[in-house]
């Protein structure tokens, strides 16, 4: 390694430490041997071939010495040419286990980089629904990046580093010693020189590096928002495309600024630690060539001592940063196991049981329930703010009950915050329950498994949303391997497939980013037909239709009787036909069951259904007056 390089490394090294300052963690480093413990014996062959390459690197310039000896010695030809072919065969070793020590350490690091990622993305998925409200998707992703790959270099980099390094500069000071021990002393005392500078302006570039690291956070925020199809709708409606320019450009202006100054500083900084390296080689030759012409040392020691220079400097100058580097490499860990060590509120009992078979009944038995808190299902740096806001534990639903037979439809009705999709939402377990039950067929969900669930319930929410990917890849993940007469047949019944066929690509078509390149009624529609292939026998339908048009209402409206026949069904109703269609009707107020029955008895109590009716379901004042006047 050049001196230039060795200028560079330290400089980085010293950057990162202003950045990432940590107290030391055991604990994390017992954790981490956990997931390297299965590449253990991949790791004491990457440790030995590093060792190797130190002993090989200090070689060279012991041969290197006794070339000169020979040669000002008036040495044979033999001895020299046998020294230069071993030299050449020492550089095609050093050079042939450099590359196994760099494929092993790219196998660690890559192989760690799997386990990590797979951990933590296995671990997300455990989380409750209320983990993904709250959280910054962004900054969940960069764990799984940003700090995995961090983590990474502590096994690729940092560890080879810290034992070549370590056994290079011991032989090299030995070696120097043994050699001429007032060279060896006066080269050390240049040390300082060439790392104390390193850290001054290390904390400079640290600052200059945050800065920009913010102005880059920004950019990319508003690339993100304005670049989605939401986002872009929203610039055009209410902004201006020249007033957004203004302001990316002020923080890329702000960047490049940056960007300047920076390499400056680095310029000056590297050139200066060049010079401070050329002048320690000066003394060694000047100081050397002085002994040596005094006969008190040979002219090929001269020679090894100036090669030994740059075997001592740079391995010294990176162990001076290996704290730096494994404090950085721990932070990162630290970062993915906050992620790991997040626990889920929902978990599958030891011991599931199946769900009975044949059609099933839903009952919800004095059930209670509060959302959680933030602190149980969130961490602060996801949510990108200092403290957690840990309001909320305030009971939303209290002490409701009512049941579905088999093959029964039933209404929630209600004011919007009644506690209709959070009841939703505990049949199909997203949240569990603080009291009570809910039953699908007689058994407790807390008793079911998460696949039994799955496999029984399916559900169709007001936004109908898809992945950016094709509809049949959409329509599979309701049924993996489904066969493409099931696809066309979920289509057909949810009055998708001419549409569907009608498309170049067909099933191959990208629905673009949350389906945006649907209509609202294409995409609800294919959500039902979705639902329509998994072939649920619990159907749960949350205000499906009430983003759409009527001629979109209408289309839906016949592909969720498709989605509804035979089967039991929960639905958050908006529209009167489905609230007349229903065999029973649950009116929610606060998160209480105020009244229940049938559409003509609930009429009939003038109560509160009766309210809604008027101002929510009913067509006109007139249709309502009409009918609430014929049950009196």
């Amino acid at each position: 390694m050049s001196m230039e390089s060795v200028a560079w490394s330290a400089l980085y090294r010293t950057m990162v430490a202003q950045t990432e300052k940590r107290p030391f963690s055991w604990a994390t480093v017992q954790r981490i041997w956990g997931f390297a413990r299965s590449q253990r014996r991949v790791l004491s062959v990457f440790l030995v071939l590093s060792v190797v390459t130190a002993f090989l690197a200090i070689a060279t310039p012991l041969l290197a010495g006794q070339v000169v000896d020979a040669i000002t010695t008036n040495g044979s030809v033999r001895v020299v040419v046998r020294l230069a072919v071993l030299i050449a065969v020492i550089a095609v070793a050093e050079a042939g286990v450099g590359l196994v020590v760099r494929w092993l350490s790219a196998r660690i690091g890559e192989t760690l980089i799997l386990d990590l990622r797979r951990a933590v993305f296995d671990h997300v998925q455990t989380m409750p629904v209320a983990f993904f409200t709250r959280t910054r998707t962004g900054a969940l992703v960069s764990r799984l990046n940003n700090d995995v790959i961090g983590a990474q270099r502590a096994f690729s980099d940092t560890l080879s580093g810290v034992v070549t390094n370590l056994v290079a500069v011991v032989l090299a000071l030995v070696t120097m010693l043994t050699i001429s021990w007032p060279i060896t002393v006066l080269v050390l005392v240049l040390l300082p020189v060439f790392v104390l500078p390193a850290r001054r302006m290390g904390s400079r570039l640290a600052k200059l590096r945050l800065e920009a690291a913010n102005l880059n956070s920004f950019m990319s925020t508003q690339m993100t928002e304005r670049f989605s199809a939401p986002g872009a709708t929203l610039v055009k409606l209410f902004s201006s495309p020249e007033r957004e320019s203004v302001e990316f450009s002020e923080r890329a202006r702000r960047v490049r600024d940056i960007g300047v100054r920076s390499s400056t500083v680095q310029m000056v900084f590297v050139t200066a630690l060049t010079l401070v390296s050329a002048l320690a080689l000066a003394l060694v030759y000047g100081l050397g060539g002085f002994f040596a012409l005094r006969g008190t040392l040979a002219a090929g020691s001269v020679v090894t001592m100036a090669l030994l220079l740059t075997r001592l400097y740079a391995p010294l100058t990176q162990l001076a940063g290996a704290r730096v580097e494994v404090m950085s490499a721990l932070v990162s860990f630290e970062r993915v196991f906050e992620i790991l060590d997040l626990k889920p509120l929902i978990v599958e009992t030891a011991h599931p049981v199946d769900v009975p078979p044949g059609p099933v009944s839903v009952t919800f038995d004095h059930v209670s329930f509060a959302y959680p808190t933030a602190d149980k299902v969130s961490l602060a740096s996801l949510e990108e703010v200092a403290v957690l806001d840990n309001r909320g534990g305030i009971e939303v639903i209290h002490d409701v009950s009512f049941k579905a037979e088999a093959g029964q439809m039933v209404a929630l009705v209600g004011s919007s915050g009644a506690g209709k999709s959070t009841i939703a939402s505990l049949l199909s377990r997203l949240y569990d329950v603080d009291a009570g039950a809910v039953r699908i067929g007689g058994v407790d969900v807390r008793d079911l498994s998460f696949e039994g669930i799955r496999a029984t319930l399916g559900m169709v929410t007001q936004d109908g949303h898809l992945f950016h990917e094709s509809i049949r890849n959409n329509l599979l993940l309701a049924k993996v391997g489904a066969t493409e007469d099931e696809l066309w047949s979920a289509l057909t019944r949810a009055r998708l497939r001419e549409l569907i066929e009608s498309l170049p690509a067909g099933l191959d078509t990208v629905v673009g980013e949350r389906g945006y390149r649907l209509s609202g009624g294409e995409r609800q529609r294919l959500t039902i037909a979705r639902l329509l292939l998994a072939h649920p026998r619990v159907v749960i339908l949350d205000e499906a239709t009430a983003s759409l048009d009527s001629t979109s209402e209408a289309a839906v409206t016949a592909a969720l009787g498709e989605a509804l026949e035979g089967r039991t069904a929960l639905v958050i109703a908006h529209r009167l036909s489905t609230v007349r269609a229903a065999d029973s009707i649950v009116v929610l107020e606060d998160g209480r069951v105020v009244e229940q029955g049938r559409h003509s008895e609930l009429l009939a109590l003038g109560g509160r259904y009766a309210e809604l009716y008027r101002t929510q379901f009913a067509t006109s004042e007139a249709e309502a007056e009409e009918e609430l006047q014929s049950l009196r």
